[in-house]
């Protein structure tokens, strides 16, 4: 009998240590888990027009069309959050600098210390049948709540 209370002693002991070792370890995960992320809103601005009057002959039948997605990143995860596609135009259709089509977007909930956005965006000309895409973008890292973004025709 007193075998049995001491080896009960033993098995609460460790049980007791091995539960102690559990919630140690997993205390910041159960916290990250359990608590809120502080989230944010980002400001993208873009900007579109052509930098080249397209006037020549060669560009009359030329056109461009435009895609821009907004994209957030958290690890390996992406995810779509914004996106417009903009119809085809003549290039020589397109504003100038001066008068350039803006674009303001506001992406909420974006938890800043996990996640960044990107601005991804796909330019599509065609001359007579012949297309060819160009894709560039920019990033709006952590710790930025502004981004802008100049898309060249």
């Amino acid at each position: 009998m007193v075998q049995m209370i001491f080896m009960k002693k033993q098995i609460i002991s460790a049980a007791v240590v091995v539960i102690a070792v559990m919630l140690t370890a997993w205390s910041k995960p159960l916290k990250e888990m359990i608590a809120r992320e502080k989230t944010i809103s980002k400001n993208i601005r873009f900007e579109i027009f052509k930098t080249d009057n397209y006037t020549s002959s060669i560009y009359s039948d030329a056109s461009a069309r435009l895609q821009v997605t907004v994209v957030k990143v958290r690890g390996a995860e992406r995810c779509v959050v914004w996106q417009k596609n903009y119809d085809a135009k003549l290039l020589s259709q397109y504003p100038s600098a001066a008068n350039a089509i803006s674009q303001n977007i506001v992406i909420p909930n974006v938890a800043d210390n996990k996640e960044h956005l990107e601005v991804l965006y796909t330019l599509t000309y065609d001359s007579k049948g012949s297309v060819m895409q160009l894709q560039d973008g920019a990033v709006i890292s952590k710790g930025a709540k502004n981004g802008n973004l100049s898309i060249n025709i």
